[in-house]
């Protein structure tokens, strides 16, 4: 399995320094991926008012920070930017790092930020699946002409394209049925949040199998889409992550010796997960010089 850690959010307040020192210890220590939230704004009585870095601008320090790591948005809203635009930021992105950016995309769901920043909240799903017919088609093809109910993009291409010819992977990170039908045919990659399944590998295995069911409908072989999940780990110091909305999920980290974390993320990939995103807490240095020892040992599974 690939091991990938997810950088902070709403944790705390990270200033650039930091993030920047995490990213190179990420890279140096061996771990194979950089993930970041996309998000803007969250406001709820057990948060105040918090708002990480925006992601596509912490994915192009990271595209040129590092020299090797894949790195992503875990994942990315369509919602807010025109879906021409995320295409373009994508194939830019990919091109700085040379090919190591993974494009996760989903619908979103955190009304306050919509509503702060002015992007439209109703229909997601709908407006979904129009963006990523435009994404999908620009990365892949190059050009698109369409003309949906919420967008219109007349005679775009992206000029120069990418760096790799089909684009980068799509990763869709939904459990909802309607988002997998929209999604199943196309995506390369899947992505399982820690919360949908308590971060309990035994849990994740009917979603995994709801995914697989999705794929077979449209005519695809679950093996050719990597399976992808985000487990809470939790090191001495930790108090709890901060969750954007609790009542979507609430999930028990994994504590315990090395050997014992080990050994539970070796059952994701009995169930045949191919890369793990960790979402530490405490999230800093200390946590991921500590998470590096667990993934020499998950690395000799």
């Amino acid at each position: 399995m690939k091991i990938g850690i997810q950088l902070p959010e709403i944790e705390r307040e990270v200033r650039w320094p930091e993030v920047q020192e995490m990213v190179l210890l990420i890279e140096e220590a061996g771990f194979d991926s950089i993930w970041v939230g996309d998000h803007l704004l969250y406001r709820a009585p057990h948060v105040g008012v918090a708002g990480p870095w925006e992601a596509w601008t912490q994915m192009a320090a990271i595209a040129a920070l590092t020299e090797r790591v894949e790195f992503g948005p875990l994942v990315a809203s369509t919602s807010f930017h025109s879906p021409a635009m995320l295409a373009k930021k994508a194939a830019t992105i990919d091109e700085i790092s040379g090919g190591r950016l993974i494009l996760g995309l989903g619908a979103g769901w955190n009304e306050t930020e919509y509503r702060a920043f002015g992007f439209p909240f109703d229909h997601r799903v709908s407006r979904f699946e129009e963006a990523f017919t435009i994404i999908r088609t620009l990365l892949r093809e190059g050009e698109i002409d369409f003309e949906g109910d919420y967008y219109t993009i007349r005679d775009c291409e992206i000029v120069p394209r990418g760096p790799r010819a089909e684009g980068p992977p799509l990763m869709i990170g939904s459990q909802g049925p309607r988002m997998l039908a929209i999604t199943a045919p196309y995506m390369n990659q899947w992505n399982g949040w820690h919360a949908w399944f308590g971060n309990e590998p035994s849990r994740l295995s009917p979603i995994l199998n709801a995914v697989d069911s999705a794929l077979l409908e449209a005519g695809r072989d679950p093996s050719q889409v990597e399976k992808t999940a985000a487990v809470l780990i939790q090191f001495s110091g930790g108090t709890g992550r901060i969750a954007g909305d609790p009542s979507r999920g609430v999930s028990v980290p994994l504590t315990g010796t090395p050997e014992e974390m080990v050994a539970k993320l070796g059952e994701y990939g009995s169930l045949g997960v191919k890369h793990l995103q960790v979402v530490l807490d405490p999230i800093n240095v200390a946590s991921i010089t500590q998470m590096a020892e667990v993934l020499t040992g998950v690395k000799s599974l």
